[in-house]
């Protein structure tokens, strides 16, 4: 081979033109750097899948831990905790601990409030005490003793309906269509029940802004809007219940 022929590097069969290894070498390199990292990546799971079977089973082979005696915060059975609800005296054996939300779905029977995100950020657990409305997930039941707690199930009494009358808000959801799949209905109607009781401007952006920490999933805002500010230029909620 001259020194040309060198220079050039090796032909091409039959071309008369010089092969390019430079793509094919980077090509294998880049092939061979990627099988080291997968297997530096196997051998790091595998020794990962090894310390936690060893900790498995160390834990299995350690003595049960010995029960820890209750707090001494904790409410001894004689002393029950006593919620007014819809008119009703309730005692319930409660742990200082336990949320309004819990212990009228759980303890009480009370499913009305509905536990939706349990951060207070949804608005479907808003229940009334003494008239306002609060987030029962975010308050303990033991700090509202003594207290009106009003629950969509008690919503239509309160406002002095009788039998199957509805409470006028009740109504006006039905008749502006105000949800839809249901599941936020009762904390929005509890919201707005009490809502209409405050010092809100008249416009529809006040009633949004007023509604804001009540979500809807299904969108039916424009309806539940709607059935607000009907109640809002019509009776108010506490002068009765419709038929």
């Amino acid at each position: 081979m001259t020194t040309i022929e060198q220079a050039r590097g090796p032909l091409a069969a039959g071309s008369g033109e010089p092969v390019d290894l430079s793509g094919d070498q980077a090509r294998a390199e880049r092939v061979a750097a990627a099988r080291r990292r997968h297997r530096q990546w196997v051998n790091l799971a595998i020794r990962v899948v090894s310390l936690a079977i060893a900790l498995t089973r160390r834990v299995a082979r350690a003595e049960p831990a010995v029960a820890r005696p209750r707090p001494a915060t904790a409410i001894a059975p004689g002393d029950a905790v006593k919620l007014r609800v819809n008119g009703r005296e309730l005692s319930l054996d409660l742990e200082p601990r336990v949320a309004l939300l819990d212990a009228l779905r759980e303890y009480a029977g009370i499913t009305g409030p509905k536990k939706g995100c349990d951060h207070g950020q949804c608005g479907a657990c808003t229940v009334q005490v003494n008239g306002r409305r609060i987030l029962s997930c975010l308050t303990f039941a033991v700090m509202q003793q003594g207290k009106d707690i009003t629950t969509i199930e008690g919503l239509a009494a309160s406002a002095g309906a009788s039998g199957d009358a509805l409470h006028p808000m009740q109504q006006a959801f039905i008749d502006h269509d105000g949800f839809q799949c249901g599941y936020c209905t009762s904390g929005q109607i509890m919201s707005a029940a009490a809502m209409v009781r405050e010092p809100w401007g008249q416009t529809d952006d006040d009633v949004r802004e007023a509604m804001s920490g009540n979500i809807c999933r299904c969108g039916a805002y424009p309806g539940i809007v709607a059935a607000i500010q009907a109640v809002r230029k019509g009776p108010t909620a506490d002068q009765g219940a419709r038929r």
